[in-house]
């Protein structure tokens, strides 16, 4: 959070009362950079570009203009918020569901790829104020005329850079097209690239241009560079040992390439790691599963590409690794702030090989100083155990479809006499499925619960997934 002076609070701003009675509850005590600077245009009904990334409190940001503008008796589109991934839109809908928790029956609609056409069209059918979706899966419901964009008052655009990587600019301009000239358009980038300047420059009218520090502290950055040998059995043992010397219970490694990222996750896992490999390649489904399993602490490392990673709001991460120096050198430094955050103390290693010392070289450049550089932790670490996530997590076989809420899952859990509360971690209801975090210790007591149990007066299936 940004200092507690009054012109950083939330009461300075012209919002509903019950916008900031929400914002006390939330415990938003006062607004992020990106929010101190942004909100003002943002009220004021100005286009708005900005320069922040995940974590920055951007979705506060935009959240609350849109939430500011509503007609909550109209339940037309009022506000389209696009994404570059189907996790990060989740994370958006679900902060606008808690900022709007105060207002009367304010309907956020999720509509992106890898989940079923049908139920989103019933979804749409009784209307919504807010979509939030991927670019792809909106501009296939606006050409199959499922969705309408002719009420739009405001469109956002977040991670605009990521969504022009990704491939999304005709879908993008397929959108826009449907919307009405007269909009607010908002647009959230990590970097000002030459790809993303001209986008901006069509769809804005005199945006107002806002661009703060980074929001980590990198003070509170331990930020080293190790020295490893030729080979890839070489780079590998110099990750291992970081690891077991610094036994983070969060990490990412990040790999330039999906097959690197592979190879590293399956090479951990052999070692006697908890590994899970994250890149484009994954099944909508498989991905799901994985995140949750890395989010409620039933596995401690994620080994990702940086497009796979982009979005995802990774909370507490003890440490990044970077397998290789980043082929963008921007995108060093968005990998290194993912740790560190909130003022905890985080950890950012690279590794560095023979024959690499001229991409350190322009990575000191870029950065302006260059790296410390550590000796890597002696090789009797490797005879040290790996660390032992502590949650396991169970798949149930029911979701919202069938009614079950995370309350449901926690009585069954610790009704009569069953587990303590606090041996019950985070719980995840899907569309036909749900996701539990247990103990360790007691997770094989917990699936016998759910086995032999009812939820909603039904016997469920259970299993445990991960290791």
């Amino acid at each position: 959070m940004s200092d507690s002076s009054p012109d950083a609070a939330f009461s300075s701003l012209p919002l509903a009362p019950e916008l900031i009675d929400n914002l006390a509850s939330l415990g938003f005590a006062s607004m992020t950079p990106i929010q101190a600077e942004g909100l003002p245009p943002i009220l004021a009904g100005r286009d708005v570009i900005a320069r922040a990334k995940t974590g920055s409190g951007k979705t506060a940001a935009f959240g609350l203009g849109l939430l500011s503008r509503l007609d909550l008796a109209s339940f037309r589109v009022q506000g389209l918020i696009l994404c570059p991934t189907r996790e990060l839109a989740d994370q958006v809908a679900g902060e606008l569901r808690r900022l709007a928790r105060t207002l009367p029956n304010v309907k956020v609609l999720t509509l992106c790829g890898g989940a079923p056409f049908g139920p989103q069209l019933a979804s749409l059918a009784h209307g919504a104020h807010i979509v939030v979706g991927t670019p792809g899966r909106i501009e296939e419901h606006l050409r199959k005329g499922s969705l309408t964009l002719d009420g739009l008052e405001t469109l956002v655009l977040d991670e605009a850079d990521r969504m022009l990587d990704m491939g999304f600019q005709a879908s993008l301009e397929a959108i826009v097209a449907e919307t009405p000239a007269s909009r607010q358009t908002l647009l959230f980038s990590a970097t000002f690239s030459d790809a993303v300047r001209p986008v901006a420059a069509a769809l804005m009218r005199e945006p107002v241009t806002v661009e703060v520090a980074e929001t980590h502290d990198a003070g509170s950055i331990h930020e080293r560079v190790y020295r490893v040998g030729g080979g890839d059995e070489a780079r590998l043992e110099g990750l291992c040992r970081l690891l077991l010397h610094f036994r983070p219970a969060s990490s990412v490694v990040f790999c330039n390439t999906k097959r690197e990222t592979d190879e590293v996750a399956q090479a951990l896992e052999a070692a006697g790691f908890s590994a899970l490999a994250l890149h484009g390649d994954l099944e909508q489904a498989d991905r799901d599963r994985l995140l949750v399993l890395f989010a409620n602490r039933s596995a401690s490392i994620l080994v990702a590409t940086d497009v796979a990673a982009r979005g995802l709001d990774i909370a507490e991460l003890d440490a990044v690794f970077n397998y290789h120096i980043a082929r963008e050198l921007e995108v060093h430094v968005h990998r290194v702030g993912r740790t560190g955050r909130a003022g905890s103390a985080g950890i950012a290693c690279t590794l560095v090989g023979e024959g690499e010392e001229y991409r350190l070289e322009r990575l000191a450049d870029f950065l302006g100083e260059p790296l410390e550089e550590a000796t890597l932790p002696p090789r009797s670490v490797l005879s040290r155990e790996p660390l032992v996530p502590p949650m396991a997590t169970l798949q149930l076989g029911s979701g919202k479809k069938q009614k079950v809420r995370p309350g449901d899952i926690l009585g069954a859990l610790t009704g009569e006499a069953g587990l303590a509360g606090d041996q019950v971690g985070k719980i995840k209801v899907l569309a036909n499925s749900a996701f539990v975090a247990v103990r360790r210790e007691v997770a094989d007591e917990a699936l016998a619960r759910l086995l032999n149990g009812r939820i909603k007066g039904r016997s469920v299936r259970a299993r445990r997934v991960g290791r």
